[in-house]
């Protein structure tokens, strides 16, 4: 037989290439042998249908650069997993080291309504790998959800050594509630250094944290300048990744004009509240930042599930983390409805929602003429 290009294959033997699904291989089959078949030269040999499977020539080192191609982009679990079950060969090479080590958060983000022992398998064998991710990922699941405190807490430490961010503000979150533990394991200056190490890798939320103990003398010696320093960094970093990030057109332009209650206007129109919003503790009214898997993960988890007797969860619906003793998270100073594992996530729920709801807030604004961004201080739930 001749193709196009004048590649002159050997005479067929009745055999076809092998493109079944790896599942298909637990079947016995009546077919003849399904093995592929090379020439002497080495090249595949053509199949019934005139065609040829060149993935048998490609050397084990390409097949496996293009796995970690594949996994570094994935958008979803499914994306990967159709790949490794094409066939026998690509199944074997992609559970590789170099290949789970850099697989994306998004290849491994299953959803908790989907957690099994072979997920956890997978995640743990990815975390083996070397993926920061993934140990970060198994490490929140592990602590919070299968309250395995130990082993959690470890796999966000292994994160941490590859100077993962996220890792270390979470560790930061443990320290200054005393996850895990009681309310004597609070290590407020060990909380204060990770957050520190965390804003130095551009952790917005450690940055805001970090700003908030200095203003406040929390953990850290008390300077109110370089608070306020931190916090309007944050809240620069925090307006400069959108734009970077979402065209100027889907923005709102008052962004920069932005209110912590919009709803309350004087009698002429003029809106109550501060100016540039850079300068205030809770930043500009952009869209809120995509939770992390783990953080999704969380709140899927604890949605349906029933916490123990007086505990809560954190009142940032992107962040998901549940009390694991009582009185664990700090609340509101003016309402005392919501309560916060962290100063980060009140600022985003204060933006997102709770400056709506906070009643009392509203009546203070009213008497002091628009100072109201102060009324979303948290404080320790005693």
């Amino acid at each position: 037989m001749r193709t196009r290009r004048g590649v002159s294959y050997p005479k067929m033997n009745n055999m076809c290439c092998d493109k079944r699904r790896y599942s298909d291989f637990i079947c016995e089959t009546t077919t003849p042998c399904r093995k592929r078949v090379k020439s002497s030269a080495g090249t595949p040999v053509a199949t019934v249908s005139g065609q040829c499977d060149f993935l048998d020539t490609l050397p084990d080192d390409i097949v496996l650069f293009i796995l970690a191609k594949l996994g570094s982009t994935a958008a979803c679990p499914a994306d990967f997993v159709s790949v490794l079950s094409t066939c026998k060969r690509l199944n074997a090479l992609g559970v590789y080291s170099l290949v789970l080590s850099k697989a994306s958060p998004k290849a491994f983000a299953v959803k908790a309504k989907n957690w099994s022992e072979s997920a956890h398998r997978f995640l743990k064998r990815c975390s083996d790998a070397g993926n920061v991710e993934a140990c970060y990922t198994l490490g929140m699941i592990r602590f919070y959800c299968l309250q395995n405190r130990g082993s959690g807490a470890s796999l966000m430490a292994k994160a941490t050594i590859s100077s993962h961010a996220p890792s270390l503000y979470s560790l930061a979150v443990i320290q200054f509630n005393g996850s895990g533990g009681s309310k004597n394991d609070k290590d407020l200056r060990a909380g204060v250094a990770l957050c520190a190490r965390a804003a130095f890798l551009g952790n917005i939320d450690a940055l805001r944290e970090l700003g908030h103990c200095l203003q406040d003398g929390y953990g850290v010696r008390q300077n109110i300048a370089e608070g306020r320093r931190f916090l309007v960094q944050a809240n620069a970093r925090e307006l400069a990744a959108v734009l970077s990030t979402t065209p100027s057109a889907l923005i709102s332009g008052n962004w920069m004009t932005w209110n912590p209650l919009p709803h309350l206007h004087h009698h002429h129109g003029n809106v109550v509240g501060p100016g540039c919003p850079l300068l205030s503790d809770f930043g500009c009214n952009v869209p809120p930042p995509e939770p992390h898997p783990a953080n999704r993960f969380l709140s899927d988890w604890f949605c349906d599930k029933t916490l123990g007797p007086g505990l809560r969860l954190c009142s940032h619906a992107g962040c998901g983390r549940p009390e694991t003793r009582l009185h664990e998270f700090r609340r509101c100073s003016v309402c005392g409805a919501v309560n916060y594992c962290s100063r980060a996530c009140q600022a985003l729920d204060w933006k997102l929602r709770h400056k709506m709801k906070c009643t009392q807030a509203e009546r203070w604004v009213v008497d002091d003429d628009g100072e109201g961004e102060d009324n979303g201080n948290v404080i320790e739930d005693e």
